[in-house]
């Protein structure tokens, strides 16, 4: 039976987010980092931070707005910020989270104590993040230079639905998955990666997004 990704915050801390095959296993990588993930919880659930279930991992919000959500991997464990443009952090210990990241936006934990000894500075991030979502401020908006692969804009122009349904994404998905198109080292393999996301566009949804 396929694990399902977990809509209820509990289980996650007890079996993991429900996206792998790991999942309720000892060598789930929310339960090899639990004592680490279990201490950022409690830090943002003393902020003031509503705490909720999105994309199957526990996600903090004040305002109406995303704040920071929680994430285990193998080799470590983040707390990760929404419009972390926004963020001024003094302390240079934000970290991008891949070379298509634009923003420095995550704290990256090897040890789980390391939570606990940040607690102050993590406090201040958080306190930062709510103050904006309280505002309303929002990161300035960034000029787009992605260049549309060819083949999907021979696809856009085909297919008038699917253009309307790409044009509706955010720059960020659309950017997804010109990210996604440029890992293929073929014109046959972009356009059949197109063919294959194009129910994802359709629906408004990321390259990567469940």
């Amino acid at each position: 039976m396929q694990p399902v990704m977990v809509t209820d915050v509990e289980d996650y801390f007890a079996k993991g987010c429900g996206r792998c095959p790991r999942f309720a296993t000892p060598d789930c990588s929310a339960l090899l980092w639990q004592a680490g993930l279990v201490t950022l919880r409690q830090i943002a659930r003393d902020a003031g931070l509503t705490e909720t279930a999105k994309w199957g991992h526990p996600c903090y919000m004040h305002a109406g707005r995303n704040i920071a959500i929680i994430g285990a991997f193998r080799g470590d464990f983040r707390l990760t910020f929404f419009n972390a443009a926004l963020l001024q952090d003094p302390e240079d210990v934000l970290e991008k989270q891949g070379p298509n990241t634009r923003h420095a936006d995550c704290l990256r934990f090897t040890d789980p104590a390391a939570p606990a000894q940040m607690a102050p500075l993590i406090r201040a991030y958080l306190a930062e993040a709510m103050a904006h979502a309280e505002a309303g401020t929002l990161p300035p908006k960034e000029p787009q230079d992605q260049t549309l692969p060819e083949e999907l804009t021979n696809a856009l122009d085909d297919d008038p639905k699917l253009a309307e349904a790409f044009f509706a994404l955010t720059p960020g998905r659309q950017r997804s998955y010109v990210i996604l198109l440029a890992g293929a080292k073929t014109p046959a393999t972009r356009i059949n990666r197109i063919e294959k996301a194009r129910p994802r566009i359709m629906a408004g949804k990321g390259a990567t997004e469940l």
